[in-house]
């Protein structure tokens, strides 16, 4: 799946004004204060609501793909979208270093450390966006060749995921403010630009695939204009607030230190995220064997799962923030009671989210494809499977590894995340589907069960205290 101290501590159940260098609007939070479930809460919620509004991008180009193109539009775009998580998957794991980074400043008060910060974030991100651009329109077409996408759907796939790579660096940039906000404190604001960027795309769809019946590459068209719009808006807004951050060209600089603390939690984090959606573009490549029909039910399948999955990340990002701040003023104390807490919040509200997926999987499946009854009927399967056990089982590990990420433990949240996509659900999928006579089933049981063991050395971490010793960046942070 986006994302301050001034030296005097508050309640944390409210907002404070700023002062000198901050907003002038109520959106910090000190996360370093309040009751560990109430201040989690009050966090997390508009980065749950901000991740369900971005996830609708893709939703609803699939929604309105679906209804007015059929199930080759919908697998067109489904598999695509794989390749679009691994280019998101990096830009997410590049701007949480960043996140980090700076709630470990806020938290020990430094804003210059902050300032300087933000400017190597901004810098690192529009280089990687651009490389990623490149990398990407030299190779989608082979990927997709690879991936044994459904001669059917192959086209459409390739107009879509061209359109989107063109807007790559929209999607760094606003990933990039989002991790910022995130780490000073603020949530509010990226639910703001997501929802600006959610409704322009809503629009757009409708007019380019409804009444100009452009097909999934207008789809994608309001996908990166939307991007771009709330891009520009974020820099626009921030701009003529009172930002801690300039947005001069000289403060986009790389500072070496900085950027050096920034990467030992970026490239972990990074190639964990990445490493986690490739596996989903073999997995992808796997169900396209049975079909277009099956190929289509999966992406379905797997959209309904994310959208569940949303509070749960929502979660474990305010962990990762909250964290950091503890960790950067020495509450080791109160870090380890984020831990307990954010796990039990995570149980409870993925449960939640279960529960309502199970009782209407029928009717969340027909929302996307009402035509064909085979689609529907593996649709329901996929989440009878996979939003249960692997819903469950993958918030415990989750919560854990933001942990581990806030800490400045990247590389354990990298480790699950090779274990969870590669080492286990890879082969167990493989075997399941194979040997078996589950069939495609078998790729459905092979992603339920594969992130218990990553679990379980979450935990085993988290309870050893070996933690409590960890700064990010040590003597620079105060």
């Amino acid at each position: 799946m986006c994302y301050y101290n001034t030296g005097r501590r508050q309640n944390a159940s409210c907002f404070y004004f700023s002062v000198k260098d901050d907003f002038d609007m109520k959106t910090e939070m000190d996360l370093t204060v309040g009751k560990v479930p109430t201040t989690l809460l009050r966090f997390a919620f508009p980065l749950f609501i901000a991740n369900l509004l971005q996830s609708l991008y893709n939703i609803v180009d699939m929604l309105v793909v679906g209804q007015i193109v059929g199930s080759t539009g919908v697998a067109a775009i489904s598999n695509a979208s794989t390749l679009v998580f691994i280019v998101n998957a990096i830009c997410l794991g590049v701007t949480t270093g960043g996140t980090v980074l700076i709630a470990q400043y806020k938290g020990a008060g430094n804003k210059q450390g902050q300032k300087d910060a933000i400017g190597t974030i901004y810098a690192l991100t529009g280089v990687l966006a651009i490389i990623i651009t490149i990398a990407g329109l030299a190779t989608y077409r082979h990927v997709f060749s690879l991936m044994n996408v459904p001669i059917e759907s192959l086209k459409d796939a390739r107009d879509y995921m061209l359109v989107i790579l063109c807007g790559t660096i929209f999607v760094f940039g606003y990933n990039a403010t989002c991790s910022i906000l995130r780490g000073i404190g603020d949530s509010i604001r990226p639910l703001i630009f997501v929802g600006i960027a959610t409704v322009i795309n809503v629009i757009l769809d409708c007019i380019f695939v409804g009444l100009l019946n452009m097909g999934t590459v207008g789809a994608a068209y309001a996908t990166v204009i939307s991007q771009g719009m709330s891009f520009v808006i974020s820099v626009a807004y921030l701009k003529r607030q009172n930002f801690l951050f300039d947005f001069k060209v000289r403060s986009f600089a790389v500072h070496p230190p900085i950027a050096k603390s920034v990467l030992k939690i970026s490239l972990p984090t990074a190639i964990q995220m990445a490493v986690v959606n490739l596996s989903h573009l073999i997995i992808a490549a796997m169900l396209n064997m049975y079909g277009v029909t099956i190929a289509a039910a999966s992406g379905i399948g797997l959209k309904i799962n994310t959208f569940a999955g949303m509070p749960c990340w929502a979660i474990g990002s305010a962990m990762t923030a909250m964290v950091g701040q503890n960790m950067g003023a020495g509450q080791i104390d109160r870090t380890k009671k984020i831990g307990t807490t954010g796990l039990k919040i995570n149980l409870l509200v993925t449960l939640i989210s279960v529960v309502f997926v199970q009782l209407f999987a029928g009717r969340l499946v027909m929302l996307f494809d009402t035509s064909d009854p085979t689609v529907i009927s593996a649709g329901i399967e996929y989440l009878r499977i996979c939003c249960f056990w692997n819903s469950l089982i993958y918030a415990i590990m989750y919560s854990f590894d933001s942990f581990a990420v806030g800490v400045g433990a990247a590389p354990l949240a990298m480790v699950d995340a090779l274990l969870d996509s590669f080492f286990i659900r890879l082969p167990l999928c493989s075997a399941l589907s194979s040997f078996t006579m589950l069939g495609f089933k078998g790729v459905y049981w092979g992603q339920a069960l594969s992130p218990i063991i990553p679990a379980l050395i979450g935990g085993a971490y988290y309870l050893f205290d070996n933690w409590k010793t960890k700064k990010l960046a040590d003597s620079d942070i105060a």
